[in-house]
């Protein structure tokens, strides 16, 4: 009764103060005319011209450019050695060093596929659906003659950053995105399966969704209704659906979790699972991953802002709230459920709450953020307890129901929250330079339309890549390879020497 009180009084004052600062959200939103700072940078009303004279080309502010280099790094620390550590300590420890070889591996592989051809197929004009080959080998970008770098758009107009710095930042989210499938099938798929899945999957599924959601030709370009109706027909096919995803909630999450899933079901459930502990090993380097997840995060959602501004304040801020919310929430749920709060419990709800509040992050106020972050703790719970029994398969990690559940919740949530009603940021017209209002019934379909886009695409795509591997060079190890271990099999090594 003692523990039920105090989990209630927890939940109670949680859900107390988000609904406080909701309201207080919603009761100062004000029509677009009388917005005095947007929560997009830069986005005023153009100043009047005396006489019409070319603009001077735009200089990348150095604030924004450290700010995105820092960011970068601090993806790269999510991968290597946040991600790997995490899922490391949660596997047995004969296959420890496999899961790190793995998610070592497919950054490396997926950052060079980004170099050859992959940013150029994500970030290039091409159609609604893929980019083209004007960036393979990221040729144009330096100019050898003059020693000058191209600049890429950010979100506000006559304000860039190099694009070597746009190219390194997504280069991150596409590897960890790849690295993040690994998860569901873990202890029993082939090395060079993986890679070579990883390859593919990464051509097939990671970049027509990232050019899908995330390519637009800039604010630049939007300087009247028909320039913005000439830029938007060059956008990704749900950009110009007017698709809300800050930082990878369909890109990356429900793109990865699906692919995951897809894999658990093909390749099979581990010898003895169900019947055998299957325990994590080492909670403690679990721990150490998950917190270096979330430091990394900030680099994740705060540096989608592109610029060092506002916008990726709020986004910092509403990643370290969110976070924090969905861990008590997955802990009590835990503490109501199975009678102890664990610290594995912990870590899975600070990873829900990243995941959830990922897509959202720039787009609503803190309120939004608090909601969308105890929701995710409680959802995901569910996902990687009840969900995971319904439906069968062994996704090892619980991707799907981390990344998967989470990201479909929160890109959902961001129709919701991104409202002024309910103290959310609205979105930024371009064409007059003023910040508008969504409608929730609107938006919220707009966010099932890409959610529903990525789980089948990804899902197909996955099924196909899968059968391929699986025809060439086959899925997974031997069965005495799997029982010994793929640290030994696989690698000739060992993660510990006792």
């Amino acid at each position: 009764m003692k523990r039920f009180l105090v989990v209630f009084m927890l939940l109670a004052a949680l859900c107390g103060f988000s609904a406080a600062t909701y309201a207080e959200e919603a009761a100062s939103a004000v029509p677009a005319a009388t917005v005095a700072a947007p929560a997009v940078d830069a986005v005023a009303p153009a100043p009047a011209a005396a006489a019409p004279e070319a603009a001077p080309a735009p200089v990348p502010n150095k604030g924004d450019v450290s700010w995105m280099l820092t960011a970068t790094l601090l993806v790269i620390l999510m991968s290597i050695p946040g991600l790997a550590l995490f899922y490391g300590g949660l596997v047995r420890s004969k296959n420890m060093l496999s899961m790190l070889m793995q998610v070592f591996s497919i950054f490396a592989l997926i950052t060079v596929l980004w170099a050859l051809y992959g940013y150029s197929l994500a970030f290039t004009t091409g159609n609604a659906f893929i980019g083209g080959f004007d960036r393979v080998l990221l040729k144009g970008i330096f100019d050898p003659a003059t020693g000058a770098v191209a600049n890429a758009a950010t979100f506000s107009k006559g304000v860039v950053i190099p694009e070597f710095a746009f190219v390194a930042f997504q280069a991150t989210f596409a590897a960890i995105t790849v690295a993040l499938v690994v998860g569901a099938f873990a202890e029993r798929m082939k090395f060079a399966a993986v890679l070579l899945f990883s390859a593919l999957w990464f051509t097939f599924a990671y970049l027509p969704i990232a050019h899908m959601v995330w390519f637009w030709a800039g604010p630049d370009a939007y300087t009247d209704q028909a320039a913005a109706d000439a830029a938007n027909a060059t956008a990704g096919w749900l950009f110009q659906k007017g698709a809300l995803d800050f930082a990878g909630g369909t890109v990356v999450h429900i793109n990865a979790a699906v692919a995951g899933l897809v894999g658990a079901f093909l390749i099979g459930k581990r010898i003895g699972y169900g019947k055998e502990a299957m325990t994590p090993h080492n909670l403690v380097m679990t721990m150490i991953g998950a917190s270096l997840l979330w430091v990394g995060w900030f680099g994740f959602n705060a540096g989608s802002a592109l610029e060092a501004g506002g916008t990726a304040t709020l986004a910092f801020a509403n990643t370290l709230i969110a976070t924090a919310a969905a861990v008590l929430t997955w802990l009590a749920s835990e503490w109501l459920l199975k009678g102890k709060p664990s610290l594995l419990g912990a870590a899975s709800g600070a990873v829900a709450g990243l995941v959830a509040i990922t897509p959202a992050c720039g787009w609503v106020g803190i309120g939004g953020g608090l909601v969308i972050g105890a929701l995710a703790g409680v959802v995901c719970f569910w996902g990687v307890t009840g969900l995971k029994k319904l439906l069968g398969a062994d996704d090892a990690l619980d991707v799907f129901g981390i990344h998967g559940i989470g990201g479909i919740l929160g890109a959902l949530l961001t129709g919701v929250f991104n409202t002024w009603s309910m103290g959310g940021t609205g979105i930024v017209d371009y064409v007059n330079n003023a910040i508008v209002d969504t409608t929730i019934s609107g938006q919220v379909w707009i966010q099932a339309q890409a959610v529903l886009t990525t789980i089948v695409w990804s899902g197909v795509v996955a099924f196909i890549c899968y059968k391929i591997v699986d025809l060439t060079i086959g899925l997974r190890v031997k069965e005495e390879d799997e029982r010994e271990g793929l640290d030994t099999t696989s690698h000739g090594e060992r993660a510990y020497n006792l």
